[in-house]
Order: structure tokens, then sequence, then C-alpha cells
């Protein structure tokens, strides 16, 4: 548990810092907005499906595909991104965009492939695509398996060929105990034979009639069990079509519940209407031990508990009046040991799985968002990870994804408190439930610094909650593009990791207003020069980042020399700039913006960096030399000589270029 005060919507200590000077070798704060949700643009926006109401500042929103015939309608999820294309995952099947021109998404197929949630991932001409629910089929045919126990049923991670782009061809079905809700593709650099997939399956473990090897037994009694697993696939690019599980590994032994918070004031109010209406109305009523307030028991979980008290009294088949009436007196003793929230300090369930891992490759880490912690791994070698440390917090109620700093000082854990289906940016939702966690990393372990969330509120119509994104390759700082899903998307900066702030959204209204529709922004990611959204209920949305008092053209321009050729947000790549005068000058506007270089001295480096680009050949080099050494007498008198020193690299990168 973290006992740190949550960031605030208004804050007055914040504004006054902008105003302070700038002591030698401290630098200045970057502006961070104030926002205010009583004057928010996206407080209060019409709904609709393809007319609500739109508010953006800092962006442009220079696209609106829309899903097509089969697909609209049908959620989208995950994006990956491959050359000029955009791969979405679809509950359907993969749909892919070609977007050599952003601001023109192209369709370039639609292919049928039913499954949940069909997350997508690329590597060169491979495709993956995760299963996990029981409509999944070998054959990619709709329709699902009747039978319980079958060998065409897929659950786990698909491989295609996608030589063809247009036609992805099916090339394996790996089978996995816990099916694949997410999975993660790793590129290890002392093996450039394989990639490896680490699968995230939250599923139960299946029949080992289905798949002979799936364990369900408690892994403390079975060293063979399948749960407290991550099941890793080994890819071997050669013959793709052998494709299969090499290890399962345990990163989860010797962790230990921890405490969680309760349900929101508006749920808590909810919950206490509707256990009355059901009272009322002669409905099955209990106390919901580890949330505090009254629950409806029916459907499937009331049926369960009939049957329950049928075996009780040594019956069979359906339940009596007498049985409904002696589970009223009994109903809360099923509810207690159904819903009971472990203590503190107990080994965690055993069903515990992650459900997000983000891997940095470069440098042998990767982040797991694991439900009830995040947790950092040495994947040096990629079969068997190694915990180096987990962390968890009582404000988390569901640890879901994570993204490293571009230097690796630094992770961010997202809370997908309500499982994305819930309204949890409403005005009584603590800033601190459904957010971000920000860790700097010391010596291969994690520690708190501050939460984010939108700096807004949201309806209660409206699923909100922090979930998918990426870096924006800003240079010398960490900022970063993410999803709350109908709170829209947000641009933040978290390079102070202790005070992030908002640069930039773009928001909807809610899909209808009389009712929770779900909608809104599955992920959000950077790709070559464009942010690109997966619209869960409309299509996908293209935008662009303009200058604003937070960013500057400069900084904007350098990101868009950054060029990928392949993109998987959970692999992380290391980012690096090629040379540029936009990034020389992105760093000269941050010694601006921060007050770490005086008026006089900005404006002369300005005027040195465009006399060099106006020269040529060796006019050039002399000029940028020249300049860079008069930067290093600025390193040592400003108030961020890291910067400066940033500066002087660039200037002198530009020097060896051949103009």
């Amino acid at each position: 548990m973290h006992s740190t005060r949550p960031l605030h919507r208004v804050t007055l200590v914040a504004t006054l810092a902008i105003l302070a000077a700038c002591a030698r070798n401290t630098p200045a704060p970057t502006p961070t907005p104030v926002v205010d949700p009583r004057n928010d643009a996206r407080v209060g926006l019409k709904a609709g499906l393809m007319d609500a109401g739109e508010a953006v500042s800092n962006l442009k929103v220079v696209a609106k595909a829309v899903s097509p015939p089969g697909f609209l309608g049908v959620t989208n999820s995950d994006l990956a991104f491959s050359g000029n294309y955009v791969i979405q995952g679809n509950y359907n099947g993969p749909v892919i965009w070609d977007v050599s021109n952003p601001a023109q998404p192209k369709l370039v197929t639609a292919f049928n492939c039913p499954a949940s949630q069909n997350d997508v991932s690329v590597y060169k001409n491979l495709m993956f695509m995760s299963a996990e629910a029981m409509n999944g089929r070998t054959d990619c045919l709709p329709g699902g398996v009747p039978d319980t126990v079958s060998a065409i049923r897929m659950r786990g991670v698909r491989v295609f060929d996608i030589s063809d782009i247009k036609n992805p061809k099916l090339v394996a079905n790996v089978q996995t105990c816990r099916g694949s809700h997410t999975h993660t593709v790793v590129e290890s650099p002392k093996d450039p034979n394989n990639i490896y997939i680490y699968v995230s399956g939250s599923a139960g473990v299946r029949s080992p009639n289905e798949l002979a090897g799936c364990v369900s037994s408690n892994p403390n009694n079975d060293p063979n069990s399948s749960l407290f697993r991550i099941e890793i696939i080994r890819v071997p690019l050669a013959n793709p079509a052998a494709s299969a599980v090499v290890n399962r590994a345990n990163i989860f032994t010797g962790l230990t519940a921890t405490p969680s918070h309760g349900a929101a004031p508006d749920d808590i109010a909810a919950a206490k209407a509707a256990a009355d209406r059901a009272r009322a109305a002669g409905g099955f009523i209990a106390r919901n031990p580890s949330q505090g307030t009254d629950m409806v028991i029916g459907g499937q979980m009331l049926r369960m508990f009939l049957d329950s008290t049928v075996k009780a009294r040594g019956g069979t088949g359906a339940p009596t009046a007498a049985d409904s009436a002696t589970l009223r007196t009994t109903l809360q003793s099923y509810v207690d040991r159904f819903f009971a929230a472990p203590r503190a300090g107990t080994p965690i369930n055993a069903g515990r799985q992650c459900h997000d891992i983000t891997v940095y490759p470069s440098l042998g880490l990767a982040g797991g968002a694991c439900e009830g912690h995040g947790i950092l791994l040495d994947i040096s070698d990629p079969v068997n990870p190694i915990r180096l440390d987990a962390v968890a917090d009582s404000n988390f109620a569901y640890w879901h994804s994570a993204t490293f700093s571009n230097d690796g000082s630094k992770i961010l854990f997202s809370d997908e408190w309500g499982g994305g289906g819930a309204p949890k940016c409403r005005a009584t939702d603590k800033m601190e439930w459904g957010s971000n966690a920000i860790f700097t990393i010391e010596n291969r372990k994690m520690k708190f610094q501050s939460y984010y969330k939108i700096p807004t509120v949201q309806s209660a119509n409206e699923n909100c909650v922090a979930h998918n994104g990426s870096l924006i390759p800003i240079p010398g700082r960490d900022v970063m593009v993410q999803a709350w899903y109908q709170g829209g998307i947000s641009v933040f900066d978290w390079t102070n990791p202790a005070k992030p702030f908002e640069i930039a959204f773009f928001d909807r209204g809610p899909v209808d207003s009389t009712r929770m529709s779900m909608g809104g922004s599955w992920s959000v990611y950077w790709y070559n020069g464009a942010i690109i959204s997966s619209e869960i209920a409309r299509g996908m949305d293209v935008a662009d980042l303009v200058p604003s008092q937070f960013l500057s053209q400069n900084e904007i321009d350098a990101a868009k020399t950054v060029r990928w050729t392949h993109l998987n947000a959970q692999g992380q790549p290391k980012i690096e700039w090629p040379p540029s005068f936009a990034l020389a000058r992105a760093f000269v506007d941050q010694l601006e913006r921060n007050k770490c270089l005086n008026a006089a001295r900005i404006a002369s480096v300005r005027q040195s960096l465009s006399t060099a680009e106006r020269a040529n050949g060796g006019a050039r080099t002399s000029a940028l030399s020249t300049l860079a050494t008069a930067l290093e007498g600025d390193a040592r008198g400003s108030c961020d000589p890291n910067r400066v020193q940033m500066l002087i690299k660039a200037v002198k990168d530009l020097s060896s270029v051949v103009s």
C-alpha cells in the first residue's frame, strides 16, 4: 500500500511552481496544465454512435475510418503495425488498413476468424492472434464448437503468414492450457533464428482430454499444474508451422495477497438500490464480503448454490421449494466462501495470471501487469524469465498493462478497475482508482512515485478506465498517448515521475445517453508520425499532434523522424533519433521552456542553427563545430546541463552528416 496523495484536478502548488526561478543544476518544472472539470470540454458531450459530440485539445483528428460490414458493431480490440499497414483486432477476426496516407486509411481486408479477444501482433511476415473464448475453431469458421471436448476448439495463439497482406494464411494453431487473452512477441538479441511469445491466458484450465498436459490442481500440491504459469511459445522463423510451447514459467511463487480498495460511492448506492428492488420482489440477497455491499444473487450463481443445497441434503434432480427456503438461511455462508477476499499475507489465488506483459528486449527487461501485482522481470533468457521485483497497491484493483520509459529508468502500470466495462471516471471516483501508477527502477527494484488519471470526469454511462498506450518519441522527454475507453485518448508527460501532466486529448460523448453501451478507445499508439486509435464500437481514429505551450513544432517534427518497420506496443523498441535540425531545435525549445538558458543565448543558438542549415559542406561542419564548442560553456552554467549535453550531441551528430 502506498501512502501518497493523489494528483488533484486543480493544483495551485504546481501553478505557482511555474513562476519559480530556476536554481543552478535544478531543472525548472515543465508547466503543468490546470484542468477544472466544470469547464473541461469533455464534460457533458452529446451522446451518439456516429454522431456523438467531440472535444479535442492540442490534437487534430485527421481520419475516422468505419469498420467494414460484418465487423462494425463487433468489438474492435488491439492494434499492431507492419510497414504501411495497421492490423486491428476484432472479435470476428483481423481488419487490415493501409495507412500510407494516415489521413486516408484504406481497407485492405477483413478476415473472418472469430474468437476473443483476437489481440494481434506481428513480426516480419508473421501475424499472431490470441484466442481464449470457447467460440474459437482451428479452421477459423464461425459457430464455435458445441462439444465439451473437441480437437477443433482453438484456445491459444494462431500464427499467420502475411507475406501477401491481402490474404493472411493460417500456418499454425498453438494450443495452450488457459487460452490466450493477450500475448507478447519477444525478440531476443541473442537468438536471431527464433522469436518467442509470452502467453497471458486467464481462462480456466482445459481438460487434459482436450489438450494433453493440462493440469488444474493447485500448484502448491502439483508441480505440473497449469496454474501460476506463463506459457512460452517458440516460433522458428524458418518454419513457423513448427511453433510450440517450450516452457511454462512460474513467476508468482512466494507472492502473497494484498489489501484492495472497496467499491466506489456510486457503485455502493447502485448495489443497494438493486438489492432493495430485488428484496421487495422476493429475490435472493447477500452481503458481498470483499466489497461490503449487498448483492443480488441470480442466474448461474443462484443455480450453482441451489444445486449445492440439493447435494447437501443428499438429493438429486431439480431443487424444490424447500431447497429454496433452506438456501435463504444458508446463502450468506456460500457467498462468504465464494467471494471472500484473501487475507493480506496469505498466498495469492492459484488462478493468478498476468493480463499483459510488456518486454523491452534491448534492456533484457519486462514489466508484467499481473492482476494483483506489478512485476519486473529479467528476460535476458527469454525462455526462462526471472522475477526481479513485485509491487502491490491497495488503490489498484487489476494490474493491466505496463510501459517503460525510453531509458528504462521508469515503469508505468495501468489499473483496469472494472474490467474496462464500467464507469470509473465519475466525479465521485477517486483519482487514484482506475489510473496509472508510476515507478522509478532503482537497482532493479521499483519505487512508487505518483499516479496519473485523466483530469476530467465522465458520465455513469461511459466505461472509462486506464488502458493501452505507448510512448511518443519526443526527444528528451517521456510522453505517452493512452486509451481510456469512453474517456477518450490522453497525451501526457511523465518525464518527472512525481508530476505527470496532460498535454492533449480527444474524446467523444457516450455511445448511449440512457444506458451503458461499450465503446471508446481500446488502444492508441504512435506509429511513424501518426496517433492511431482502435475505437471499440466505431472503427479507427487517426490524429496528429499540434504545437502548444507544452509541445513545440520542432519536438513534433523530431518525433516524426523516428520510423519503424513494424511495431507491437508490448514489445517496446528503444527509440533512437536520426540526426536532424528539428532534433537540435527541439532541445533548444525545451531549454527555453524550462528557462535553463537565457533569452539572448536561446536566440543566438537558434541563429547559429539557421546559419548552419543554410550552409553546405565544410562551411556547415565548421559552423556546427563552433556551436558545439560554445555550448560546452552553456552546460556549465545551465540549470539543466544534461539537456544541454543532449543538444551538443545532436549538433555534433549533424556535423558528421554530409550535406
